[in-house]
């Protein structure tokens, strides 16, 4: 074995066990094509492609290509509501999927949800799509060992989601093992370094600090400071020594995209509209309790009793803000916010929790068709792989998870909304600092995602092209 053998077996960069695909379907965009070939060709693999980019239709045609490659069915797992939108889209394209929530097989690709994945047997599979992986992310969740077990012998794997740990790097890991790469505890071990208590401190004071001296003289070299010091998530930080070489490895079996030009593609038919944001801070009309005049709650226990408390003023605002005659769909947290919204709400509806699944796609389809114009919902239910183009107007209360409010406001503002989205976020006097923390994790996010994509073109352009052919010659003494 030469050394370049020996230092590619040591980096854990494999060759893939996929194929080159014959052709590629038409219904692609020629970067569409580019990372569907690009994951046959790796075989087990994940793509991190932001809303409206395309995933369901390279979902389909990666399916159908193993398909035909292994001669066995293909099961793509989807959220509930999801899966019907999906086989509606595979219908649109020709290929032949249907849905199936009994354990049964009715065509050679099958869609159903995550929920429903405990009823097929594994080994009937020759590959397994996941859509909206970021359900894996949990490490040590029932549904993500789970679904890491059921493809674990699977021959085939691809994961899809826009928001792939969005503030937490750590969370790759949950995604390779799902591949069959490095485990999330093997991934920790070789790349992060586990921090006590003073060294998370630490790291944070200088990470604010830096984030202050952005803007002034030098704030180039302090965004490369931030950016280093974002990479501790928690106890772990990823090693010095280590970042090029964990973004290397990264980039062996993901790809990240926002747009076609972050994979060397033209963005002509991928524009975004204008997008508004509004917040609209309510004043209720009770004080809080052992105080004059009311102040930002601090801690999630004020923050809970705060949202109890203001339950009638910010729902009434809602309503004050859907007062119109196009569609909206309002994003709550709770149960009881979405009870009165449906009360206060003409010709409103509500999916919660203990909706039964029937009626639930019921509702999603008289929201997708048109037929309801208000849409009450929590994120946590339906915030992922829907598409509402139709709808410009969101509506949501303050949340410190930018996963969610970022998933609920893409249903709408996605690739194909052609008018103008308003996003209005409700909250009150003492929801300021909830606020303030979603707008702190939405710059991380976007600088993190911007800095992956830079990460994993910088890794795909570095090849060991040295030979060593120049010959020395030998001392005589030697």
């Amino acid at each position: 074995m030469d050394y370049d053998a020996f230092i590619n077996e040591k980096s854990q960069f494999g060759d893939g066990c996929g194929f080159v695909p014959d052709t590629m379907p038409d219904y692609l965009y020629d970067f569409q094509k580019a990372l569907v070939g690009w994951s046959l060709k790796l075989g087990r693999s994940a793509i991190f492609a932001d809303c409206g980019m395309g995933k369901t239709a390279m979902q389909l045609a990666w399916a159908d290509a193993v398909r035909q490659r292994t001669q066995r069915p293909v099961l793509i797992l989807t959220p509930l509501a999801v899966a019907r939108q999906t086989e509606r889209e595979a219908a649109k394209f020709g290929v032949g999927a249907a849905c199936a929530f009994d354990g049964s097989i009715p065509a050679d690709i099958v869609i159903t949800n995550y929920d429903q994945l405990h009823k097929f047997d594994k080994h009937s599979f020759g590959g397994v799509v996941c859509d909206e992986s970021s359900i894996l992310k949990n490490c040590g969740g029932a549904t993500q060992k789970q679904i890491t077990r059921f493809t674990n012998k699977t021959p085939f794997r691809l994961l899809c989601t826009a928001t792939a740990a969005p503030n937490d790097w750590v969370e790759l890991g949950t995604s390779s093992e799902a591949l069959g790469e490095l485990s999330h505890s093997d991934m920790l071990r070789r790349f992060f370094r586990q921090l006590d208590d003073k060294g998370q401190k630490k790291e944070q004071r200088q990470q604010d600090e830096a984030v202050k001296l952005l803007s002034q003289p030098g704030g180039e070299y302090y965004g490369k400071l931030a950016f280093r010091v974002a990479q501790t998530i928690g106890q772990w930080r990823l090693k010095n020594h280590a970042v090029e070489q964990f973004w290397r490895w990264v980039s062996s079996w993901a790809r990240a995209i926002r747009k076609p030009s972050d994979i060397g593609f033209s963005d002509e038919r991928f524009h975004l509209p204008p997008i508004e944001y509004r917040d609209h801070i309510v004043t209720p009309n009770t004080v809080q309790a052992g105080r004059l005049f009311n102040l930002p709650a601090f801690g999630l226990g004020e923050e809970r009793e705060e949202r109890k408390r203001t339950l009638n003023d910010r729902c009434e605002r809602v309503a004050e803000l859907v007062d119109h005659d196009e569609p909206a769909v309002m994003w709550c947290h709770t149960n009881d916010e979405g009870d009165r919204l449906e009360d206060i709400i003409p010709e409103c509806r509500q999916i919660a929790g203990a909706t039964p699944d029937a009626e639930k796609l019921e509702i999603y389809e008289a929201f997708a068709s048109g037929q309801l114009q208000r849409l009450v919902i929590k994120p946590k239910i339906g915030a992922w792989g829907l598409n509402w183009q139709h709808c410009a107007h969101v509506v949501t209360f303050a949340s410190h998870s930018y996963e969610q409010t970022y998933q609920s406001i893409r249903r709408c503002y996605r690739y194909g909304q052609e008018r103008t989205v308003r996003v209005d976020t409700v909250a009150t006097e003492g929801e300021v600092r909830v606020l303030d923390n979603m707008r702190r994790k939405a710059r991380q996010a976007e600088d993190m995602f911007a800095k992956l994509v830079e990460a994993m073109q910088m890794a795909n352009r570095i090849e060991r092209t040295n030979i060593y052919t120049t010959k020395t010659e030998v001392p005589t003494w030697l």
